[in-house]
């Protein structure tokens, strides 16, 4: 059974290799030996994770999950799949993350915003999970979150109207973005129309400040390289 799992590691993240023709069962029992065995080399690490070889349902992959934290104390933050801009995004706030520990350029949050809850932070902010409508997250600096925006988002230095600092350009990522309210720098804009809804297909998307006005598009592969979090 030595040869049923296989792992390797990549930037941020690790991936699982599993034999297609081996018995589900068979492939958690050794994922949990594998990850026994080097919990050492990752010890505390906030990683993604990557599942390939064999197709996998929602279930399946939530168990695999269970079982890699439990024989070892990685943190999985997400899985990524096979979208390359998404993965991107992924793993450039997934550095945030690990930076925040040693410089606390960026404050993490792993679950959904919602019940009228209302987070906080005066940093980049990369929270795993949605934001449900009704809610809200106010940060001084970027915003990422790996999920849906549907509630409230409110980032930049918006408070002080006499500062006399060059303003910074801010910016907001959400892989699916229906937000109810957005302010950046003190740029507002409501969606009166839009409702929410999560649609099966989802394009991740940008929103910043351009002309005085805030402009939402879609990320691509170029625009993610330049991108500064």
């Amino acid at each position: 059974m030595n040869n049923l799992v296989i792992i390797k590691s990549f930037p941020n993240g690790i991936s699982v290799y599993m034999d297609d023709k081996a018995s589900f069962n068979d492939i958690l029992e050794e994922i949990g030996t594998k990850f026994r065995e080097t919990s050492a080399f990752f010890k505390d690490a906030k990683m993604a994770v990557s599942f390939e070889g064999r197709l996998l349902t929602e279930d399946q992959e939530r168990k695999i999950v269970e079982t890699i934290q439990e024989y070892s104390d990685i943190n999985i933050v997400c899985i990524v799949g096979k979208d390359e801009i998404k993965n991107q995004i992924y793993l450039k706030a997934l550095k945030q993350v690990e930076r925040n520990d040693d410089n606390h350029t960026a404050e993490f949050h792993k679950g959904t915003i919602k019940d009228h809850e209302i987070l906080e932070a005066d940093r980049t902010m990369v929270i795993v999970g949605d934001v449900y409508p009704e809610s809200a997250v106010v940060t001084s600096k970027n915003l990422i979150i790996l999920g849906g925006l549907y509630g409230e988002a409110h980032v930049g230095k918006i408070f002080d109207e006499n500062a006399t600092d060059e303003p910074e350009d801010h910016f907001i990522i959400a892989l699916e973005m229906q937000p109810e309210t957005l302010t950046i720098d003190g740029i507002s804009y409501k969606n009166e129309k839009s409702k929410w809804s999560i649609k099966p297909k989802i394009q991740p998307k940008i929103a910043y400040v351009k002309k005085g006005k805030i402009v939402t598009s879609n990320i691509t592969k170029e625009l993610l390289s330049e991108l500064e979090f």
